[in-house]
């Protein structure tokens, strides 16, 4: 077989591969950077939705919030915390960027208690996109 060939039936399988990833184990990075209620409702109902379609047990959601979309992460800021807490009980994962954290100066003992944290609110979400992760930008 010519090397064109073996190239492309190669690059036909991986698509088929990452086609059937994406039907049975969906990874989800949603970026969060505006601190408006009106913003994080809209995320959180986005994380919710995407559960829905995709099967809350099949799908992987991690929520990065850097800039002013920290805020709620806060314990000052109770308005979204139970509906999170209740998320991140089913696995949705809710990271804080460092970088936003150490320009705020902000410690871990002031952001709920499940909320993870990431060297860089950024680069978490390029890692993950690098790693095949679907991504959703929340512009509200």
């Amino acid at each position: 077989m010519k090397p064109f060939f073996k190239t492309l039936l190669l690059l036909g399988l991986c698509l088929s591969a990452s086609a059937q990833e994406l039907k049975t184990n969906p990874k989800v990075v949603v970026e969060m950077t505006s601190p408006t209620e009106k913003a994080w409702t809209a995320a959180l109902n986005h994380v919710e939705n995407l559960r829905k379609a995709l099967g809350e047990k099949k799908v992987t959601i991690e929520l990065v919030a850097h800039g002013e979309g920290i805020g709620i992460f806060q314990t000052s800021d109770t308005t979204s915390a139970p509906r999170m807490r209740r998320l991140a009980a089913d696995g949705v994962v809710f990271a804080a960027c460092e970088n936003t954290m150490k320009k705020k100066h902000l410690t871990k003992k002031d952001l709920l208690d499940f909320v993870t944290t990431v060297d860089s609110g950024v680069s978490e979400v390029v890692r993950k996109q690098q790693a095949g992760w679907a991504y959703v930008r929340e512009t509200n």
